[in-house]
């Protein structure tokens, strides 16, 4: 799913996280799916912003730098007002957008 499209809030939301983990059955594996999945979408996001961020980039360091590079401090207050990487994940899980599978579950193996 593209992070740039998601419909998760930008300010923390307070869940439940007995509902949220009922397809699970245990709270901490819901936490740990969330948790891979924010990381997944924290590198997604940060590849995404430092190519963009190259395209930008000079090699010569001068005074006029700072006033030249106006597009980069637009591209970066665009990234800093997007959700956090784990509203993003959580609203993924809450929409049954992610695809998890535990593998021990499907073996049998304790």
């Amino acid at each position: 799913m593209d992070y740039r499209k998601s419909n998760a809030p930008a300010n923390t939301v307070t869940r439940d996280m007995m509902k949220l983990s009922a397809d699970t059955g245990n709270v901490y594996e819901t936490t740990m799916i969330i948790a891979k999945r924010a990381n997944q979408i924290t590198v997604e996001m940060k590849q995404d912003l430092e190519k963009k961020l190259q395209e930008f980039a000079s090699y010569n360091d001068n005074l006029e730098e700072v006033f030249e590079n106006r597009e980069q401090i637009e591209i970066s207050r665009y990234y800093e007002k997007l959700p956090k990487p784990t509203l993003i994940a959580a609203q993924e899980y809450e929409d049954d957008k992610v695809y998890y599978k535990n593998p021990s579950k499907d073996k049998g193996v304790f």
